[in-house]
């Protein structure tokens, strides 16, 4: 009988650990999703009840992005799109709206031109989400501005404040020179 209970401790302990090792596990992944997606991660917890849900949702949006050949412009091409937002940015004084409409265009150009599709607004920020997460509500907040705009619903303050968001968005995608940020 001193067997069966030696046994018994013994597959016990067994289940212990892999219960152990399972849910350290799942902090590390959880860890790993929160650090590489921050602000997107805490928003999509915010907004839905499942973590489960939200990890999964961002565990195939990283394998989406892996499958996309994003990859970072030659330096002429950074040239010209600096250049490009110079002249943008000085078309903002005269033409607020119409600067804020091509600032938009200019971010999607950069985009497709690094490799990212940019047919739907809601997959270009589920692709950025993966190695732009820290700009991504600057993007969110500029899109938003810009529609107002194009309904001429804009302060030239919110303009402004567009063109600063579009600004982060297309910084970091102009000047990001590798592909696992």
């Amino acid at each position: 009988m001193s067997t069966w209970i030696w046994v018994a401790v013994v597959v016990l302990a067994i289940v212990a650990l892999a219960a152990v090792a399972y849910v350290a596990l799942q902090q590390q992944r959880r860890g790993r999703l929160r650090e590489r997606f921050g602000p997107e991660y805490e928003r999509m917890m915010a907004e839905h009840d499942s973590k489960r849900d939200v990890e999964q949702e961002l565990r195939a949006r990283e394998q989406r992005h892996a499958e996309l050949d994003i990859r970072p412009l030659p330096e002429e091409t950074r040239d010209a799109y600096a250049t490009r937002w110079t002249e943008v940015q000085e078309r903002f004084v005269d033409a607020p709206g119409f600067a804020v409409t091509e600032a938009d265009q200019l971010v999607s150009s950069v985009m497709a031109e690094r490799g990212y599709p940019t047919e739907n607004f809601e997959q270009r920020l589920s692709d950025l989400s993966v190695g732009h997460a820290a700009t991504l509500d600057h993007y969110r907040k500029a899109h938003e501005i810009s529609g107002r705009a194009a309904r001429k619903e804009a302060s030239t303050e919110e303009l402004r404040q567009a063109m600063v968001h579009y600004r982060a968005l297309f910084e970091e995608l102009l000047h990001e020179t590798s592909r696992g940020r």
